[in-house]
């Protein structure tokens, strides 16, 4: 159980991310936790939006996947058990005009910068440009100091485990370590730094009081 010091320092250094995200002209806001963090989502989906998911571990555990259920909603989910590759592709091709993009980051930085890495690049691009509204819901373990430990730990710590658990052939995904791999199933082939709002996206940060994702 964290200590009262450890929770005031976390609430410092999440005071301080939203001020900075705010500053560069990002929707920052906090969810207390999982349960408030999934009611906040689904506050600014409109019924009946076409919605589009990035993949992310942090979706399942705040409980989205079950609570989408209970709200007229069309889900765009490329990782759909039983689809083809091409329907894979379809969808992702879709999501770019739906109504809400739902995803995570991979590093939240306290100067307020977001930092992604993609195998492919399809959830950056939904992020950047074309979705309605986007919402990124990250949990605190996922705010970092500056971009040059953003990368370390998406390095170190989220490639490593992501293609773990998506079962890829990658050398990281064996030793735990990052190498300059050249595996087909290379999972950081995309770096993108949002370094301020995309002047042209509705995009909402929540920064969530909890661990969640990698």
């Amino acid at each position: 159980m964290a200590t009262e010091y450890e929770k005031w320092f976390r609430e410092m250094q999440v005071k301080r991310t939203i001020e900075a995200l705010k500053k560069n002209n990002f929707d920052a806001r906090f969810a207390q936790d999982s349960s408030d963090a999934l009611k906040q989502v689904f506050s600014m989906m409109p019924s009946g939006s076409t919605v589009g998911l990035g993949g992310s571990m942090t979706l399942s555990q705040i409980g989205f996947f079950d609570e989408a259920k209970k709200h007229p909603l069309t889900l765009l989910n490329p990782g759909t058990p039983g689809f083809s590759p091409d329907d894979a592709l379809n969808m992702r091709k879709a999501i770019l005009t739906a109504d809400v993009f739902l995803a995570s980051c991979n590093a939240v930085t306290e100067d307020g910068k977001l930092y992604n890495v993609d195998a492919s690049g399809n959830r950056v691009a939904a992020m950047t440009f074309g979705p309605k509204k986007v919402i990124l819901v990250c949990g605190v373990n996922k705010i970092v100091k500056d971009i040059a430990e953003a990368e370390v730990r998406v390095r170190e710590w989220t490639a490593p485990m992501n293609a773990r658990r998506l079962t890829y052939k990658t050398p990281c995904a064996e030793t735990g370590e990052c190498v300059d791999c050249s595996s087909p199933q290379r999972i950081c082939n995309v770096y993108v730094v949002f370094a301020k709002k995309p002047a042209r996206t509705d995009m909402t940060v929540l920064i969530v009081g909890e661990a969640l994702g990698f």
